[in-house]
């Protein structure tokens, strides 16, 4: 009989399982592929930079910023992710990401991957580190081709918190014993909803939340 698992420990995968930005690696690798034009790329420039600057909804945003898939085979993008999950993403795999894993399963945890990052990479690398689930980012796909609109809300700030909650309400498991590995300030809602929340590598407006909170600060290395 299997037994059931104690608490469940949630990680980011963009900059804290990986010292890699998975969106910014599939863009560069379909512009050198010619799957994106330049016309596309100033406009995820645009886009990115009006997200820093909070000119408008950053939620938005971050969905039109999967626009530039639009038309291609849904076949290429899987393509893609895989061939940059190779060169890029799992190469820059912190090491100490991968002890914190074990050390979690060794106390009997459920571990998931938690990411607006897209479903295939999320998949490989929850092979590659016999990881138990993952929660990510899915892209509408019709006849075979991309609509370049994602499925639902990208997995992203406030939305990765609905779903983390979503997740332990379905498989019963208490926030408060919960565990949640972040790096941004875009993660901030869901290492405020878990019980353990812990900021890895955490960027400047991360570092001085969790400071000023008490949320555990880890500095990981590849």
């Amino acid at each position: 009989m299997i037994r059931p698992k104690d608490y469940i420990a949630f990680f980011d995968l963009d900059k804290t399982l990986a010292n890699s930005v998975s969106g910014k690696a599939l863009a560069e690798a379909a512009f050198r592929k010619g799957l994106l034009s330049n016309w596309k790329l100033l406009n995820a420039a645009v886009l990115s930079l009006e997200f820093r600057l909070r000119i408008r909804d950053q939620l938005k945003i971050i969905d039109e910023m999967v626009s530039w898939v639009k038309g291609i085979p849904e076949n290429s993008i899987d393509d893609l992710c895989t061939e940059v999950f190779n060169e890029i993403i799992f190469p820059s795999v912190y090491k100490d990401a991968i002890s914190e894993i074990e050390l979690h399963k060794a106390k009997n945890a459920k571990v998931v991957i938690l990411s607006s990052a897209l479903t295939t990479i999320c998949r490989q690398m929850a092979e590659h580190l016999s990881i138990d689930d993952i929660i990510c980012s899915g892209l509408e796909v019709k006849d075979g081709y991309m609509t370049g609109r994602p499925l639902g809300h990208l997995c992203f700030g406030e939305e990765k918190a609905v779903r983390l909650k979503r997740y332990c309400e379905i498989f019963n498991f208490s926030l408060s014993e919960t565990w949640f590995y972040g790096d941004s300030v875009s993660d901030t809602h869901a290492l405020n909803a878990v019980g353990n929340p812990v900021c890895v590598n955490p960027d400047k407006k991360l570092r001085k939340t969790a400071k000023s909170r008490g949320w555990k600060i880890v500095n990981w290395n590849t």
